[in-house]
């Protein structure tokens, strides 16, 4: 079966980078300008398997894509991270000074807010993608207008890069997940991480008795997000990640973890990638 990437923007962004990294340059490419797109592009067959940015190490989670995956019941079978370089970029023959908007994903305006805010007359305006604002820049050759994208999204678009290296802490990593429509068996000795989802009763210290059990079973917790259960005020759902050296450590916590929660799901289980 041919394998087909579905990645949230065009050739020339992060998750382009990724999709290459992770599989390898030849990869075919299913581009896609939002990540409900992406998701419908899995679902419906056109891809084989996504590539979705889960969280970022300086502006944190990126919680409405928890949502996609537990709603659509997609399955995490993987991870990478890319360390993330923003570039200030623009049509060839201008200076910082004749830019006068700077155009990019809400999340690569964040990473960078320092630096744009060492210019004041650059207004900043957000967009649906880093490299798909690069090329729109050079199709329409918009003069005054930049982009922050990647050193490949300026090769690639024939931008000149007006400022390198512009994000705020230079240990920027975004964490990205590899999803599919239907989940794929791994052996037991080829995971120690998984991404989980549980709903506690409401009542005093039902959170710190699941936390305890994992603690108690060897679980590494390595993160935790809550959501609101819209249909249900003032009731949230745990999104969790864990890792583990004893893929029988995590069995045992799943099964008391599916005792003591009202609502259990596994989201994914693979392999722990982190640097």
């Amino acid at each position: 079966m041919e394998i087909k990437i579905a990645i949230q923007g065009i050739k020339g962004s992060f998750h382009h980078q990724v999709a290459q990294e992770y599989f390898d340059e030849s990869v075919l490419i299913e581009a896609c300008l939002s990540f409900e797109e992406l998701v419908d592009s899995l679902l419906s067959g056109r891809a084989t398997q996504a590539v979705m940015a889960i969280e970022n190490s300086i502006a944190g989670p990126i919680i409405p894509n928890y949502a996609l995956i537990d709603k659509n019941n997609l399955h995490i079978i993987g991870e990478h991270y890319l360390r993330i370089h923003q570039n200030l970029m623009a049509l060839p023959g201008q200076k910082i000074e004749d830019i006068t908007e700077v155009h990019s994903h809400p999340m690569a305006l964040l990473q960078c807010m320092d630096f744009l805010k060492k210019h004041p007359h650059i207004k900043i305006v957000e967009d649906k993608d880093t490299a798909e604002t690069a090329r729109r820049i050079e199709q329409n050759k918009l003069k005054g207008i930049a982009a922050i994208a990647s050193k490949t999204a300026a090769k690639m678009y024939n931008l000149d890069i007006l400022a390198p290296e512009i994000q705020t802490i230079n240990d920027n990593m975004t964490r990205f997940v590899i999803l599919t429509k239907e989940t794929i068996l791994e052996a037991p000795e080829a995971i120690n991480r998984a991404s989980l989802k549980f709903e506690l009763d409401h009542k005093r210290g039902s959170l710190a008795a699941v936390l305890n059990v994992m603690s108690d079973c060897n679980m590494n917790l390595t993160k935790i997000q809550s959501l609101p259960k819209i249909e249900t005020p003032w009731k949230y759902s745990f999104f969790v990640d864990v890792t583990f050296e004893q893929y029988s450590d995590y069995q045992k916590t799943k099964s008391l973890v599916e005792i003591m929660a009202e609502y259990f799901k596994v989201l994914g289980e693979y392999k722990n990638t982190k640097p």
